[in-house]
């Protein structure tokens, strides 16, 4: 076991000095400036690597690689896209680094409510609060047909919840939830979220799933040749928001992965966030 720190790159406020500082070793970095599904240089991430490499430190893990868009609502650009991915695993493998984690969520990433949520120990965490979501998704982003989403026990409750709210608070809540996690390289306005959201209208759970299986058929056989490790990370949290289908959420989910193409290359991330 090896432990190890998330790292966002040289403009990360935490530096690898501080990471040294906390006991790590390795990192688990990615080239967030390259999230447009272009495949990494290899010049890029022999860098990154130097830099890291400087400090006393090992790149061990990529996270992540973006899958784009394209490969999840499987459209034609997937080919071209898929492609480019499978020159990054290649150029990864080449610079010797071979485990590598992506997940397959539709539009947003890892999602929380608050990112400095006061403990009792007066610690700082990351928090998802169910109904403040529910309160923005349906009373502020004012998504169509949210309604069918929740239950009308959870509607009330978030009516309830947004009355208690600050336009400070839901100013905030709204940009931990669309204008940009530290995950997602991507901002929104709430019209370029609700236009990216329409992408999914004829995109359920099966066609998800049926397309994350093409794309583990073409990219599992590149992994193994290069002994690389690919880890799909869980859905975080491991249900559906804002009516998008999720399909690495549950037990069956993970079952269904791990035979779509049977190969110690297709592995998934044991996410306490998620799975915990």
């Amino acid at each position: 076991m090896e432990q190890c720190w998330r790292w966002y790159g040289p403009d990360d406020p935490v530096t690898l000095d501080h990471v040294k500082q906390a006991g790590a070793t390795g990192v688990v970095s990615a080239l967030h400036n390259i999230y447009d599904g272009r495949a990494w240089p290899l010049t890029d991430i022999l860098e990154r690597k130097r830099i890291i490499e400087a400090e006393g430190l090992t790149w061990s893990v990529v996270e992540s690689i973006p899958v784009h868009n394209s490969i999840k609502i499987g459209s034609a650009e997937r080919v071209r896209y898929v492609g480019w991915y499978k020159d990054t695993i290649r150029a990864l493998a080449k610079a010797g680094i071979k485990t590598i984690c992506y997940n397959f969520m539709p539009v947003v990433d890892w999602t929380r409510t608050d990112l400095a949520y006061r403990l009792p120990t007066t610690g700082y965490a990351l928090r998802f609060d169910a109904i403040d979501f529910a309160a923005y998704d349906l009373f502020v982003l004012k998504r169509r047909n949210a309604e069918a989403s929740y239950s009308a026990v959870r509607i009330a409750e978030a009516e309830s919840r947004l009355k208690e709210l600050s336009e400070e608070q839901i100013d905030r809540i709204e940009r931990n939830l669309i204008a940009g996690l530290p995950a997602t390289e991507r901002s929104y306005v709430r019209d370029s979220f609700r236009e990216a959201l329409a992408e999914y209208d004829s995109i359920g759970p099966k066609e998800l799933r049926d397309n994350l299986a093409w794309f583990l058929r073409e990219i599992i056989p590149v992994a193994e040749q290069e002994g690389v490790r690919m880890c799909i990370h869980p859905d975080d949290p491991p249900f559906s928001l804002y009516g998008l289908p999720r399909v690495v959420s549950t037990a069956e989910d993970a079952r269904f992965i791990l035979s779509a193409v049977g190969s110690p290359a297709n592995g998934l991330t044991f996410c306490t966030g998620s799975y915990g």
